[in-house]
């Protein structure tokens, strides 16, 4: 395998407002495959006391756009057009980690798989799983 472009999936966690006021931070970064963490708050929680959907899915979602665009040429980027995410078991912990890997790396789409997992007390355990396809978009044309 070629090296990642480690430029570009800097770039994603740099650029994106969203994903900084989040908290979520890259932890490595291989050719198509990508780790995150993130560090619980109250925030990130829903009105029972589990992390929110939507924060198992901007983790999935991202971690996954950063390892697809690890393989991304020069002038190129990933945008996500459809995820499907299945929710495995509510999460309450300390901290969300999410590894994500590429299953098939065309030159118009890529799709890739995150994985979730939630550390507790009680040890880390599997909390959601996703698939997410994201288009290969050239600078030039957008």
């Amino acid at each position: 395998m070629s090296e990642p472009n480690a430029e570009e999936v800097q770039r994603l966690f740099s650029a994106a407002p969203f994903i900084a006021q989040l908290g979520l931070r890259l932890v490595s970064i291989g050719s198509g495959e990508c780790r995150t963490a993130l560090i619980l708050a109250e925030r990130h929680l829903q009105q029972d006391g589990f992390v929110h959907a939507g924060v198992h899915a901007t983790i999935a979602d991202h971690t996954a756009g950063a390892a697809a665009a690890s393989l991304v040429g020069e002038g190129q980027y990933v945008l996500s057009v459809e995820f499907k995410i299945n929710m495995l078991r509510a999460a309450r912990g300390t901290e969300l980690n999410c590894v994500a890997k590429v299953l098939k790396a065309g030159r118009t789409l890529i799709v890739a798989e995150s994985e979730v997992t939630c550390a507790s007390e009680q040890g880390e355990r599997l909390v959601s799983k996703a698939t997410v396809t994201l288009a290969v978009v050239s600078r030039q044309r957008s």
